[in-house]
C-alpha cells in the first residue's frame, strides 16, 4: 500500500475516532444538562408533589401517552395547574434542556393555542372549557443522576416529549409529537398564525419537486388518513409502502428531504439533532422513503411519511377540513429509551 493510501486510511480512522469521542462528549454533556434540570425541578417539588411527578423506571405508564385532551385521556405526572410560578419555571427549564429554541416555542405555542381553541369553541357554543393550557404534565421516571438509567416525559394535548438516559453518555428522544389546531389560525388577534409551518411546507416542497413518474410511485392515495397511522402505538414498526426512496431522487429532490427531516430533528438541541442526524445518514439516505397521499394543493387534506431503517416520521393534516396537524417521529429499535433500558438492566443484574 502506497503512504498516499496508508495515510488516507489513516486520516479516515483519526476522523471516525474524532467523531465517536465527540459524539459521546456532547450526549454526556446534554445528558448531564437533563439530569441538572430534573433535579432542580424535583428539589423545589413538596414531597406530595414529588410523589405525583416521580413514577419508577419500569412504570407501565411510561409507554402510555396520547395527544387528546387531558378530559378524554386522563395522564399521570404534575401538571401546571398544580405548580406554582417559581416551579413552572423549574418545569420549563427541564423542557429547554431537550429541545432546541425552536423546538422550545413550537412547544410553548402549542401550549398557548389551547387559548385560541378555547376561544373558537366557546364561540361556536361548544364551550371550550376542556381546553387548558395548565393541563400539561410533567414526568420524571426513576432518579435523575449523571451515571445510571432515567428519563422524563411531558405530555398534553397536541405535545408528547420523551428523553431516556442511559449511563449519562446517551439519550434515546423518541416519540416526539407536536400537533396544531388549529394548523393556520384563521381569526382574532393570532390571525395567520401557522405553529408547524416549516414541517407542512418542507413536504409539500419536497412532492411539488418530484416529476409525473416520481409521484405515480410516491404518491400512495388519492385520500388522506383521517390521522397518523401509527398513532400512539407502544411498539411502531416499518410501515408499506414507503413511496419514492431516496436512490429514485435528483440530487436536489434528495436536498429537499433532508430539509423536510432536519424540519423534525431541529426540534431538539443541538447535540441532540446532531446525533440524530448521524443515526439517519449513518442508515444511508438512499433507503430513505418519502410517502404522500392526498391532493398537493394547498389548502386540501394531506398526509405524508418519511421513513428511513431505523425511524418513521408521520404528518397529517386532515381534520378540522385539513386545518388540524398531527406530526410524530418515532425509532422503530429506540422508542422509549428500549435499547437503553435493556443495556442497563443487563448491566445492573451481572
Amino acid at each position: 500500500m502506497s503512504s498516499f493510501k496508508v495515510n488516507r486510511v489513516g486520516a479516515a480512522s483519526l476522523l471516525l475516532a474524532a467523531g465517536l469521542v465527540g459524539g459521546a462528549i456532547a450526549s454526556q454533556r446534554a445528558a448531564g444538562n437533563m439530569a441538572g434540570a430534573a433535579n432542580r425541578f424535583l428539589e423545589g417539588l413538596t414531597p406530595e408533589q414529588r410523589q405525583q411527578a416521580v413514577l419508577p423506571l419500569d412504570s407501565d405508564d411510561l409507554t402510555r401517552w396520547h395527544y387528546v385532551p387531558t378530559n378524554q385521556f386522563p395522564r399521570k405526572g404534575l401538571a401546571l395547574k398544580d405548580m406554582t410560578e417559581a416551579q413552572r419555571k423549574l418545569a420549563h427549564a427541564l423542557l429547554r434542556s431537550g429541545l432546541s429554541q425552536r423546538g422550545y416555542t413550537t412547544a410553548t405555542a402549542i401550549i398557548d393555542l389551547e387559548t385560541v381553541l378555547r376561544a373558537i369553541e366557546s364561540a361556536g357554543g361548544r364551550g371550550g372549557q376542556n381546553r387548558d393550557p395548565e393541563l400539561y404534565f410533567f414526568t420524571i421516571f426513576g432518579t435523575p443522576s449523571p451515571k445510571g438509567a432515567w428519563g422524563w416525559r411531558v405530555n398534553g394535548h397536541h405535545l408528547a416529549v420523551y428523553f431516556m438516559v442511559g449511563d449519562g453518555t446517551k439519550i434515546a428522544s423518541s416519540p416526539t409529537f407536536f400537533g396544531t389546531n388549529p394548523a393556520e389560525v384563521r381569526e382574532g388577534p393570532k390571525q395567520g398564525l401557522r405553529i408547524q409551518a416549516a414541517e407542512q411546507d418542507a413536504g409539500r416542497a419536497l412532492v411539488t419537486a418530484l416529476d409525473e413518474a416520481q409521484r405515480k410511485t410516491a404518491i400512495i392515495d388519492a385520500v388522506a388518513p383521517n390521522d397518523i397511522v401509527t398513532t400512539t402505538a407502544a411498539k411502531v414498526d416499518p410501515l408499506s409502502p414507503i413511496g419514492l426512496a431516496g436512490s429514485a431522487m435528483t440530487q436536489p429532490q434528495r436536498q429537499l428531504l433532508m430539509k423536510l427531516i432536519e424540519a423534525y430533528t431541529s426540534q431538539m438541541t443541538e447535540d441532540l439533532a446532531a446525533e440524530r442526524l448521524s443515526q439517519v445518514r449513518k442508515a444511508g439516505m438512499d433507503k430513505i422513503g418519502f410517502a404522500w397521499a392526498g391532493p398537493i394543493e394547498p389548502g386540501q387534506k394531506h398526509y405524508y411519511r418519511v421513513q428511513g431503517p431505523t425511524f418513521l416520521i408521520e404528518f397529517d393534516n386532515t381534520q378540522n377540513n385539513g386545518n388540524h396537524i398531527h406530526a410524530v417521529w418515532r425509532d422503530f429499535a429506540g422508542d422509549y429509551g428500549r435499547d437503553l433500558l435493556r443495556e442497563h438492566l443487563t448491566a445492573v443484574k451481572h
